[in-house]
């Protein structure tokens, strides 16, 4: 049920992604990354600032908001990349509930 909703989202993100021009010329992996980075980025900001309503929705807080765009540039990026990221996101789950504690003494 989550792979399905996450393929179907990651379908109509991309679809309004090169619609609205973001795919017009090829894009490399390195940038799209970076600009997944810059989201989270805006979120810190958004923190440091009290993390204020969105300018954009303001139904949601500035960290919201960009960890949703966050999301955003990431399914856009799997399914532009044929990616398998829903499905990796299930696996990845029920590894770290196999892991132990803190991942056997990491700080951090």
């Amino acid at each position: 049920m989550f792979v399905h909703a996450w393929e179907t989202m990651s379908a109509q993100v991309r679809a309004t992604a090169i619609e609205k021009g973001w795919w017009d010329k090829p894009r490399n992996d390195g940038e799209i990354i970076a600009l997944m980075h810059s989201e989270l980025s805006e979120a810190l900001e958004g923190l440091r600032h009290g993390n204020p309503p969105d300018d954009h929705i303001p139904e949601f807080s500035a960290v919201e908001a960009e960890m949703a765009d966050v999301i955003i540039r990431i399914m856009d990026f799997g399914k532009a990349r044929g990616l398998r990221v829903g499905e990796a996101v299930l696996a990845k789950a029920a590894y770290n509930e196999r892991r132990s504690y803190k991942h056997g003494g990491k700080a951090f």
